[in-house]
């Protein structure tokens, strides 16, 4: 499939600062690619280039096969792209089909389309209704259905459920998705918040310090990230400084099987590699290591647990609530179940200690 959507080599600086510093990415037509990253890292500075608020100091943009960023520049009105910000930005003296038919021109075909992009939105019989009058998930549903309306050659989604509680966040973010794939619209998600790019998206680009760091399919990213960073910040995980030998890494907790898909087969770098191991690939059973538990979280469905070894290490396990929970100070027996993951050093950080990385997400 042709890319819609290709960005090469993107630069641009504010002063002294560096935003962007030579991002490419391309999104396939139909497509939703999420950009991730911390606060800082130059994913809102991409976005504004891509819309043409801001101009680029280098690089291209094109979408749809025509350059609108680089050799020429086309105004934000002539690119046909759409924004739903992190506030839906309705009009409020206007209803709600007024807003989503906004600037669409008048006649039967237009208000058919604003029919059909309410019905994508689930906010049919509500067209006679006030931004005042909905609830703020169903406002942001209503900036999409607006955004959809044009049939723009992309839509761009700037953190626009973080203003939601986490409850209707899952479930705008799931429908909002179902509607974008509906209309067969090419999307770009600007986020920080790591569930929701894994949950929705087709492609996850990682970015840190206005660079991109890893993009590939959400289970890539999440299993295979390509550094303890990326590793860190998409979920939790415990990263081991391990001697690795014929594919097998030999780690605190015993010998762990690990693949390089850098490489395609097992690997045999060689000492001193970093190995992921996410918190669900770890067991708490009658068997294994010994650990004594230091930290229990409980989330409802789940649970996390912090258990050290006699070594002082800590590793992160994951806990399903349908049985009994460890408690603090009891001792425990861990092991690894499949593969670990052998990560490449982070260029950007010097190597630690095993031990824990990342948050919930």
């Amino acid at each position: 499939m042709a890319a819609h959507v290709e960005i090469d080599g993107l630069t641009k600086r504010f002063a002294n600062v560096t935003a962007l510093a030579g991002v490419d990415l391309t999104v396939e037509a139909g497509h939703l690619l999420a950009v991730l990253g911390p606060s800082g890292c130059g994913k809102t500075t991409l976005l504004r280039i891509v819309a043409g608020f801001e101009r680029a100091d280098a690089g291209r943009v094109s979408l749809a096969g025509r350059e609108v960023d680089g050799a020429c520049v086309v105004p934000p009105h002539r690119r046909g792209v759409a924004v739903v910000p992190q506030e839906g930005a309705l009009f409020p003296h206007l209803r709600v089909g007024e807003n989503v038919g906004f600037g669409l021109p008048r006649g039967r075909e237009s208000a058919r389309r604003v029919e059909e992009v309410l019905e994508l939105v689930g906010l049919v019989g509500l067209e006679k209704r006030y931004p005042h009058e909905l609830s703020g998930g169903q406002q942001q549903r209503v900036a999409v259905a607006r955004a959809l309306a044009p049939r723009p050659t992309l839509v761009l989604l700037d953190e626009p459920f973080a203003a939601l509680d986490a409850a209707l966040r899952a479930d705008l973010r799931a429908d909002v998705r179902a509607a974008l794939a509906e209309d067969h619209a090419t999307a770009l998600l600007v986020t920080h918040d790591q569930e929701e790019a894994l949950s929705i998206a087709d492609e996850v680009a990682v970015m840190r310090d206005g660079r991109v760091r890893q993009c590939a399919a959400p289970e890539l990213v999440y299993w295979q990230p390509v550094d303890p960073w990326v590793a860190s910040f998409v979920g939790e995980a415990t990263v081991f400084r391990a001697r690795v030998r014929d594919g097998i890494a030999t780690t605190v907790v015993g010998n762990v099987p690990v693949l390089d898909p850098a490489r395609g087969t097992d690997s045999s770098a060689g000492p001193d590699r970093s190995v992921l191991v996410r918190p669900e690939q770890v067991i708490l059973g009658d068997h294994g290591t010994q650990a004594a538990v230091s930290e229990v979280t409980y989330y409802g469905h789940d649970a996390t647990v912090v258990a050290r070894l006699l070594d002082g290490t800590p590793i992160i396990v994951r806990v399903q609530t349908g049985h009994r929970l460890p408690v603090v100070g009891q001792q425990v027996q861990l092991r690894i179940e499949g593969a670990g993951h052998v990560l490449a050093d982070d260029p950007d950080a010097t190597p630690r200690p095993s031990g824990l990385t990342g948050s919930r997400g």
